[in-house]
């Protein structure tokens, strides 16, 4: 990840300074530090009822090639719900209901640093299942035979559902 060298409020170069207890990129004409925050994203466990699990192939890079869940970053002007349900249309072609909150976690990123991952469980879906956007295959998968995960966050989420709710353990096959 580049380090921002400008200030993106009025565009003078920024410097280092000790601020609020740690190193933060500063700017001296606004008299402010610059604050980087994690990227927000959504990612959905969704369940059929065969409690088989959905993936998508991913089409496009980080891991491209890879499965994980039907997920990405949200929107401005989104709620991270309407983000993981936006996301599962687009990239499954199906629409849904969030059944329930997984979980919050964070996982480093080579191009944003930091994202932070909010999982979502979906039982409640309709529509006819294909790969769109950003995917160049979408399945459905047993929980004894699941592909290699792209992202850590993902398989935590995985790992969470089928350990808590389906008293079952992925990682023991």
């Amino acid at each position: 990840m580049k380090i921002k060298e400008y200030c993106h409020f009025c565009g003078d170069r920024l410097s280092e300074k000790f601020y609020e207890g740690r190193l933060r990129r500063f700017c001296h004409r606004c008299a402010a530090p610059i604050y980087e925050n994690p990227v927000p994203a959504t990612c959905l466990v969704t369940i059929d009822d065969q409690e088989r699990l959905l993936l998508v192939k991913r089409s496009v890079d980080p891991k491209k090639g890879w499965w994980c869940l039907p997920g990405g970053f949200m929107e401005l002007q989104e709620t991270p719900e309407e983000c993981g349900l936006r996301e599962l249309a687009e990239e499954t072609g199906l629409t849904g209901k969030i059944d329930m909150l997984l979980g919050v976690t964070s996982n480093h990123s080579t191009s944003y640093d930091t994202v932070m991952m909010t999982g979502f469980l979906v039982r409640s879906y309709k529509g006819v299942l294909y790969a769109g956007d950003d995917a160049d295959e979408a399945r459905w998968f047993n929980c004894d035979d699941l592909p290699e995960i792209a992202f850590d966050s993902h398989k935590k989420f995985i790992k969470l559902y089928y350990c808590a709710y389906a008293n079952t353990d992925p990682s023991d096959s």
